[in-house]
């Protein structure tokens, strides 16, 4: 199996692609998307409207900011369908053939973990430990409920009584394991890394740095 090193390419039976479940954060798109209106509207006023090496620190200061405001907002998201988990995070996409997911970990974080013990973490599914513990209180809320109802056999609590997000990781470990054992399932662990995000980042660093160290 490989680890993120060593990237070797999916091997399996050629299928076409099902549909994928598609898992993003609103609240991290609605941020990417004002973070990006505040930087075009100061950034740009900058750019064109200011004098001597003004336009020069806002062009560095924009080419740094964007690529990573973009990075850790509108990029993550997972892909899930009947063949594989398909993970793009920040700065480099994984994916994983079904067969060769071990299993997912939530705690501070909600994580992927392959055979070899290699984890990576969803950035597209944060855990909210707010949302977890209102959750918990509605389930425990419920239980006494059912139990203080007529009759002596407990109700079962109805309704959702889950985090959104554990819910999630709920679905993605339920669909690894009516699918790890299929033939189009298996495969090696892939690992891209975002160099469309990570060149022009790297840049926007060092004009800026120079610009900052000539004064």
């Amino acid at each position: 199996m490989t680890t993120p090193d060593h990237p070797s390419p999916v091997q399996g039976p050629t299928q076409p692609e099902s549909p994928d479940r598609v898992y993003r954060s609103p609240s991290a798109l609605v941020a990417g998307v004002l973070l990006l209106g505040i930087a075009a509207w100061l950034g740009g006023d900058a750019l064109f409207a200011g004098h001597g090496r003004t336009p020069w620190l806002a062009l560095a200061t924009l080419l740094l900011v964007v690529p990573l405001v973009i990075a850790f907002t509108l990029r993550p998201v997972v892909l899930a369908n009947d063949h594989r988990l398909r993970v793009r995070n920040p700065f480099r996409i994984v994916v994983l053939p079904w067969g060769a997911v071990a299993g997912f970990r939530s705690g501070f974080s909600n994580e992927v973990v392959v055979g070899s013990g290699a984890k990576y973490q969803l950035w597209a599914v944060p855990v909210s430990l707010r949302a977890r513990k209102r959750a918990n209180r509605a389930m425990m809320r419920q239980t006494r409920e059912a139990g203080g109802t007529a009759g002596r056999t407990p109700l079962v609590p109805s309704g959702p009584t889950r985090a959104q997000t554990d819910q999630i990781m709920d679905d993605l470990g339920r669909l690894r394991e009516a699918r790890e054992e299929a033939a189009t399932s298996q495969g090696e662990v892939t690992v891209k890394w975002a160099y469309e995000i990570m060149a022009p980042a790297a840049a926007g660093a060092v004009l800026l740095a120079i610009l900052l160290a000539v004064g």
